[in-house]
């Protein structure tokens, strides 16, 4: 079974791979998608907290 992590992954490159038309732009858009959903896969999993990388941490 998969978890968010892998779900959001595979589902960023999914999406990336449809929506790209061609060439060495298809590339970039499927590796961004992918790695947007490797994110917010993560984020689900609870493995990587937002509020930290963007300078909120738990502790303000």
């Amino acid at each position: 079974m998969m978890n968010g992590t892998q779900t959001g992954l595979l589902a960023g490159l999914v999406l990336g791979a449809a929506g790209a038309l061609g060439g060495f732009t298809a590339f970039l858009i499927t590796l961004l998608v992918g790695a947007i959903g490797l994110v917010v896969g993560r984020v689900l999993d609870g493995e990587l907290d937002l509020g930290e990388l963007i300078g909120r941490g738990k502790d303000r």
